[in-house]
């Protein structure tokens, strides 16, 4: 499967079925309004699954086109390809985690690892990431820190920071968050944040909703 969800099979009739059971953000809930017109235009005009989907919105002049259909108007598409965007995020640099030493990143970047997704393949199983040990001298527990914090970094909206909140509450896999009660997890979410003063703000319920149902969506391909 690798790093990413594979957003070839999932089908438009999927993804609007998702869409229609999710927890957004209010600035999203827009992607819930008219969803079997719009979806059925886009199935009309041969688009048969969001690989396609993000393909299509991408391009400028098909973007363009698309602007001018009666029910995409507004900023319909627009936030939909953001919210498409996020199911592919943004590889985390080793280097940002925090408690990941200078030496270990030095050693890693020699190789040329320096984000999560360039980690991917070399910690997939425990014979991979004995190897990498081996290879670059970096101890067997940090080795499998940093499998778990790129595990956690394949959930859409999960940066350095909260990867590192999650795995200090040992929820430190894809598979362990996306079996979490989200009403506990963000108690205890709140409760490390108060007291060590990570983020300023409160973190939503809402938000702890969204990453537990991101996380049921990851692929579960790495070996513990």
């Amino acid at each position: 499967m690798g790093y990413y969800i594979d957003l070839e099979k999932i089908t438009v009739d999927d993804y609007r079925i998702k869409l229609e059971s999710a927890y957004l953000p209010p600035s999203r809930m827009i992607l819930k309004d008219q969803l079997d017109k719009r979806f059925n235009y886009f199935k009309s005009i041969g688009i048969t699954n969001v690989k396609e989907l993000l393909h299509i919105l991408k391009k400028k002049d098909k973007f363009a086109e698309l602007s001018k259909v009666d029910c995409f108007s507004g900023d319909y598409l627009t936030i939909l390809l953001r919210e498409l965007n996020s199911t592919l995020p943004k590889p985390n640099k080793i280097a940002d985690f925090p408690g990941i030493s200078n030496d270990t990143v030095d050693k890693l970047e020699k190789i040329g690892i320096k984000n999560t997704e360039k980690l991917y393949n070399s910690i997939l199983t425990k014979s991979k990431r004995q190897n990498l040990a081996d290879s670059t001298g970096i101890s067997d527990k940090e080795i499998l820190e940093l499998t778990k914090l790129t595990d956690l970094s394949r959930i859409k909206w999960v940066g350095v920071t909260f990867a590192r909140m999650l795995y200090d509450l040992e929820i430190d896999t894809a598979e362990k968050a996306s079996k979490s009660d989200p009403v506990e997890l963000h108690a205890r979410i709140n409760q490390l944040n108060k007291e060590k003063n990570i983020y300023k703000g409160h973190i939503g319920l809402n938000d702890i909703k969204i990453f537990v149902n991101a996380a049921k969506e990851i692929p579960l391909e790495i070996e513990y």
